[in-house]
């Protein structure tokens, strides 16, 4: 009985910390967007209280535009940054990893190195590279006649995708490089016995062999991509093309904390979460397909 209770009292404190920070608000959340706040008195001052909502908050965060926008903008942002990042994080791993690599431990800490500064720090550090008047950036592209906003309504939402790309690029290339070491050395061998170049390697043997680790940085891609704050957010006072609602997370945000409306907020969020879980598994059928396909 002792050797099956330590397991259980080793994990005891993980346990409640996981039930205490993850289930718990997770059930309060969805229980809070079931529910619809009425208050009396012209200020509110005659009190609250709380009542049975049905359907109410999630049908109408749907119906609201700017929230549905700031899904559409994030999927766009998705597709667009996920796939240069992704594409960028493989392509270093196999330049890393590849015999002709050199100093390959010296630059896998430095391009992982942006990932260890928080992302608050990283986007007041680019927002100094994006400000005209600051931006040395700014400046050489007006010498030679570019009038280039990088806070601007059309390409704000592409500078915050510098952003993310710089930091998590080096991340993602670590998870696949794990992947990449764990293919055994015989398949090399083999394959360069057959006369397989470095090319074909990369094609027939390690581009296979990493599609779980590609798969993994895809589905985490995702669901940070809809849970995007901290960047825009801090990028707001710069930038006229940045509004409350503009990600989906910034409108739950702007709902609980600017307009009191924490049934509102609490419906966006389980619809974000209920988004991130349906793009993931797509992502995980289509990389089942076109596995089936092969």
């Amino acid at each position: 009985m002792r050797s099956k209770s330590a397991p259980w009292l080793l994990m005891a404190p993980f346990l409640v910390l996981f039930i205490g920070t993850m289930i718990v608000p997770i059930i309060m959340a969805v229980g809070y967007s079931f529910t619809k706040v009425q208050r009396s008195g012209l200020l509110g001052e005659g009190g609250t209280e709380s009542s049975f909502a049905g359907l109410d908050n999630y049908i109408a965060a749907l119906s609201n535009v700017n929230f549905i926008e700031s899904i559409g903008r994030m999927i766009l942002f998705g597709l667009v940054q996920v796939t240069v990042m992704i594409v960028a994080a493989t392509v270093l791993a196999l330049l890393l990893e590849s015999a002709a690599a050199r100093w390959p431990g010296f630059f896998r800490a430095t391009y992982f190195l942006p990932y260890g500064i928080p992302g608050v720090i990283a986007t007041i550090l680019w927002s100094f590279l994006y400000i005209p008047g600051l931006s040395p950036i700014v400046d050489v592209l007006g010498w030679v006649g570019l009038d280039v906003d990088f806070l601007g309504p059309n390409l704000v939402l592409w500078s915050i995708a510098n952003i993310v790309t710089w930091t998590y690029t080096g991340y993602n290339m670590l998870i696949i490089i794990a992947q990449l070491k764990s293919i055994p050395g015989e398949l090399y061998e083999a394959a360069r016995i057959d006369g397989a170049g470095a090319l074909r390697i990369v094609r027939s043997i390690q581009l296979p062999l990493i599609r779980p680790a590609l798969m993994l940085t895809i589905i985490f891609s995702i669901i940070g991509t809809l849970q995007l704050f901290a960047e825009p957010r801090l990028l707001q006072a710069m930038s006229s093309g940045i509004t409350t609602e503009y990600t989906p997370n910034m409108s739950a945000y702007a709902y609980a904390f600017q307009y009191n409306e924490i049934g509102m907020a609490a419906a966006q969020a389980v619809i974000i979460a209920v988004s991130a879980f349906v793009l993931s598994a797509l992502a995980l059928g289509i990389s089942s397909w076109a596995e089936k396909k092969r």
